[in-house]
């Protein structure tokens, strides 16, 4: 029995690592996000750890139920797999309205170029960012910062994990409910650890890219990167 578990706890933390490191949508929206809405370090490493705990823990409670009642592993496999396209789905939906607010944003906050006099009839021009829509973005932004993180772990708590229960926990019952446990553990604490450690080095790395002329249509690019992300879940598999 301590040989079976050992090689289930070897193997979920293998599937937790590959599975997590493949899958763009486990790091890069927390990655491209955490860059146009400048969060730091402290704030990027909550958000994500969050959303993971959200993600992991939302197919081990299923799995648990289904273990629980004897449900069988296909059901809840058709079950996840709907839980997958509702996930990725989302993703897509909020990358895109994110895209087109970035890119309004961009627009609204074009660099201008103005003229000053001055008494002694000289002039000089300076081109500075403005904004035609005054203290009104200032709250729509805000509103923006707030309920960013909360759609991110909305999508991570619908998005399952796909080889935990019928790789890991379902044979992992065959032999101890302290096994379901352990390797349940085991899975969660290596894919929400991979998901931080890609999180935290790609968002020092990107913190350093020279943005220039870019940088006001950071929001658009994070946007577009999400929903390319769940078009990739949707259509590629990965």
């Amino acid at each position: 029995m301590e040989k079976e578990i050992t090689v289930l706890c070897v193997t979920a933390a293998s599937i937790g690592f590959f599975h997590t490191l493949f899958g763009p949508d486990h790091y890069l929206p927390f990655v491209v996000m955490s860059k146009a809405r400048k969060w730091s370090v402290a704030k990027t490493a909550i958000i994500t750890f969050l959303c993971g705990l959200g993600h992991v823990l939302s197919s081990v409670v299923l799995g648990g139920i289904g273990i629980a009642f004897g449900i069988g592993v296909m059901k809840l496999e058709g079950f996840e797999g709907f839980r997958g396209n509702l996930a990725a789905w989302a993703l897509i939906g909020f990358g895109f309205a994110y895209t087109v607010w970035g890119i309004r944003a961009a627009v609204r906050h074009k660099p201008h170029k103005h003229i000053h006099l001055h008494a002694d009839k000289k002039s000089h021009h300076h081109q500075h960012e403005h904004t035609h829509i005054g203290r009104h973005s200032h709250v729509h932004d805000a509103q923006a910062k707030n309920i960013t993180p909360w759609i991110l772990f909305t999508i991570f708590v619908l998005g399952p994990c796909e080889p935990l229960i019928p790789i890991l926990m379902y044979p992992a019952a065959k032999q101890s409910l302290g096994g379901v446990v352990l390797v349940a553990g085991v899975f969660s604490l290596v894919t929400i650890a991979t998901m931080m450690s890609v999180v935290m080095l790609a968002s020092l790395g990107v913190k350093f890219l020279p943005m220039g002329k870019l940088e006001r249509y950071s929001h658009a690019l994070a946007g577009a990167t999400i929903c390319l992300s769940g078009l990739a879940i949707q259509f590629l598999g990965l």
